[in-house]
């Protein structure tokens, strides 16, 4: 899919409908993809039982499109599926802003994933470290035949590292990463299988007892990495000029940079965009989350996963994290909407997509600094939560925005206000 522009102008007032419709023009969709949106059946059952156990029903979160997105000179679409009021119009219309600069530059590192295996009751561990690492040729070579598809692909053995860890109790592991190229997956279960399948031959050169196999999410060697700069006549406000608006997002970054309670917030703002797209695409946004924050305390302070600076010509955002993701399968390929998902991003391959993610999430970040460093960041937020308590309370689609429009004059925003409105427009 060839997508020549993100800029839908007016998305959101447009009908359900014609949001399709518009959709539809703009990414090439056809009847059956159109099919797949308006059908009110997320799953099918029989799909969901396969993929959870226990299952008894579904629970459907909204799946919208970031728009505006250019990521390394192409534009993209971006779906996102959140819950929570503002999401997706706080990085469209970051996005937006970005334009002005030609959008956001991106990049990620090789699938690179670390599988982990925990040697207990080694007798003289830094002479195990040093046998383990001379054998690091037989152990990639293990490795390739543990997933010799992976290999055949151009994946696999990328290689081996070997950590003494000191533990409570006294205690004293050997931890052997074997490090794997996972292509296109996120890899999660092939690096468990990995792992098992390893670890009696380095138990056994080690000359300990092999204990957990697992991945790290810790996916400190598949980072991505994302930037922009926007000019400062694109920043300015009514009341603040566009300097004024790039000097406020810094100094809220740099008081993000400094103080962890601060940097937690500004974290979870990122994440608002990168889960979303995440769970658009059928990616592990637990993982993804996981990663994150303890790649933002790797200094051992936990700190900002972003930075902003007030340049020479503009605001300059930058933002490097873990972003381990799939696009290939069983989560991704066995769920129709997912595919689609995909394909509106222009069927990126795992790079590629975590790039994007970065891109988001940096976007995410904007529209979160820039309104709390002017109108504050309640005025949006509350215009959107407004409708979500409207629908709560039992609008129907020709009523929400009315009712909406009500609580904001009212400054009375709860369910229970809603209702006595409905009340009142029905008597």
């Amino acid at each position: 899919m060839t997508l020549l522009s993100s800029r839908l102008p007016g998305f959101h007032k447009l009908t359900l409908d014609e949001r399709w419709h518009s959709l539809a023009v703009a990414a090439g969709l056809d009847a059956a993809e159109l099919a797949l949106l308006a059908d009110e059946r997320p799953l099918p059952l029989a799909t969901a039982i396969g993929l959870a156990e226990n299952t008894v029903g579904l629970l459907a979160l909204p799946l919208g499109i970031g728009l505006n997105f250019v990521v390394n000179s192409k534009a993209v679409l971006v779906p996102m599926v959140t819950e929570e009021p503002s999401v997706i119009a706080a990085a469209s219309n970051a996005a937006r802003l970005a334009l002005a600069g030609g959008g956001f530059m991106a990049d990620a590192d090789p699938s690179v994933m670390i599988a982990q295996i925990q040697l207990c009751d080694v007798a003289d561990p830094e002479a195990a470290r040093l046998r383990l690492l001379a054998a690091e040729a037989a152990i990639r070579a293990s490795v390739d035949r543990a997933a010799p598809g992976m290999a055949r692909r151009g994946g696999g053995a990328r290689g081996v590292e070997v950590r003494v860890v000191d533990a409570p109790l006294g205690r004293r592991f050997v931890v052997v990463h074997l490090l794997v190229d996972v292509g296109d997956a996120m890899g999660a279960n092939a690096l468990n299988s990995i792992a098992e399948a390893c670890a009696p031959e380095i138990a056994e050169i080690a000359g300990g007892r092999a204990a957990l196999r697992i991945l790290s999410n810790l996916a400190d060697r598949r980072l991505a990495r994302a930037s922009v700069e926007i000019p400062f006549a694109t920043l300015g406000t009514a009341s603040l000029s566009g300097e004024a608006v790039a000097f406020a997002v810094e100094e809220a970054s740099l008081f993000a940079e400094a103080d962890p309670w601060r940097a937690t917030t500004h974290n979870k703002g990122i994440m608002n965009g990168i889960d979303a797209v995440a769970l658009a695409t059928g990616n592990d946004w637990r993982a993804l989350e996981a990663g994150a924050h303890a790649f933002a305390a790797r200094s051992g302070a936990y700190g900002a996963l972003s930075t902003w600076r007030s340049g020479a010509l503009g605001l300059v955002g930058r933002i490097e994290l873990p972003i381990a993701v799939g696009t290939v399968g069983a989560t991704v390929e066995g769920n129709p909407r997912t595919q689609l998902a995909l394909r509106l991003l222009g069927n990126p391959g795992a790079r590629d997509l975590g790039g994007i993610l970065a891109a988001v999430g940096l976007a995410q970040n904007l529209g979160a600094l820039r309104a709390l460093a002017t109108e504050g960041i309640q005025r949006g937020h509350m215009a959107r939560h407004a409708r979500a308590v409207a629908l709560a309370a039992g609008a129907t689609a020709g009523q929400v925005d009315a009712i909406a429009e009500a609580l904001i004059q009212l400054g009375d925003i709860k369910v229970e206000r809603a209702r006595v409105l409905l009340r009142e427009a029905g008597a």
